[in-house]
C-alpha cells in the first residue's frame, strides 16, 4: 500500500474517546496518524452514518478499529470506500439485518444486564427516548474490571449513555463480507460474553484472532498488545 492508513479508534457505549487513551498515546509515539472521534450512542444508524462521513473525509485509506458497540458501528460505517480494515476489539460483529439484541441474547451469560439503568431523554417533536447506562457502584466490576480504581470511578460517572433504540436497530450492511478484518476477544469480559466475540469473529472470517487474558476495557489494561495487534494488521494489508 503507497500511503499508510490513518488510524480511525471507535468507542463503544458507556465509555467515550478517553477509553481509547492508553492506545492512542502509543500510536502517535510510533508515528501513526490517529483520530479518535466521539461516538453520540444515539442509534446505530446514526453513529454508524457519522463514522462513515468522518472517515470519508480523511484523504487517503483508513483503517477503523471498534470496541464493543463500537464494532458494530464499524461493522455500518465501513463499506466507507476508503475503508481498508476492520479491527474488532472486545466487540460486536453483526450481520446484515441483526440487532446487537439479537447477537447478545444469543449468549446470555453475561453480568451486564442485571446492572443496567434506564432514563428517560427528551426528543424534540417526538415522544421522549431511553437512555441506558452501567449502575455506579457496579461499574468498576462489571464495566471496567482491571482498570486502576481511581480511574474505574471517574469512567463510572462519566459515561456516555447509549440509547436503547441501539439494541433493537438493524445493521443495514456488514462490511466485513468485502473489507478484511481482525479480532481480539477478551477472555475476561464481564460486559460481553466472549462466546459472542468468538462466535461474530468466526462466522465473519477475520484473518486473525487472538485471545487475551484481560476484561473488557482491555485498551486500558493491555493498550501495548491492542496497538500492536492494530499496527500488525495494517501491516498484513501489505
Amino acid at each position: 500500500m503507497s500511503k499508510e492508513p490513518t488510524i480511525v479508534l471507535v468507542h463503544g457505549a458507556f465509555a467515550d474517546a478517553s477509553s481509547w487513551a492508553p492506545v492512542t498515546l502509543r500510536l502517535l509515539e510510533t508515528g501513526h496518524t490517529v483520530f479518535v472521534p466521539p461516538v453520540f450512542n444515539r442509534s446505530l444508524v446514526a453513529d454508524a452514518a457519522y463514522i462513515k462521513s468522518f472517515v470519508e473525509q480523511i484523504d487517503g485509506p483508513v483503517i477503523l478499529a471498534g470496541h464493543s458497540y463500537g464494532g458494530a458501528v464499524i461493522t455500518v460505517a465501513g463499506v466507507a470506500e476508503n475503508v481498508v480494515g476492520l479491527v474488532y476489539v472486545s466487540a460486536y460483529a453483526l450481520d446484515e439485518g441483526e440487532s446487537l439484541g439479537q447477537l447478545q441474547g444469543g449468549f446470555p451469560d453475561s453480568d451486564l444486564a442485571a446492572n443496567l439503568v434506564y432514563a428517560p431523554y427528551p426528543v424534540e417533536g417526538a415522544d421522549p427516548g431511553t437512555d441506558v447506562s452501567v449502575k455506579i457502584d457496579a461499574f468498576p466490576a462489571v464495566f471496567a474490571a482491571g482498570v486502576a480504581e481511581e480511574d474505574a470511578r471517574v469512567f463510572a460517572v462519566s459515561q456516555r449513555p447509549l440509547s436503547a433504540i441501539a439494541f433493537g436497530e438493524p445493521a443495514s450492511v456488514a462490511a466485513w463480507k468485502t473489507k478484511p478484518g481482525w479480532g481480539i476477544v477478551s477472555s475476561a469480559d464481564h460486559t460481553i460474553n466472549p462466546e459472542v466475540e468468538r462466535f461474530g469473529y468466526k462466522r465473519a472470517g477475520l484473518k486473525t484472532v487472538i485471545e487475551i487474558d484481560a476484561p473488557h476495557l482491555v485498551m486500558q489494561t493491555n493498550p501495548t498488545e491492542v496497538a500492536k495487534f492494530i499496527t500488525d494488521a495494517i501491516a498484513d494489508l501489505g
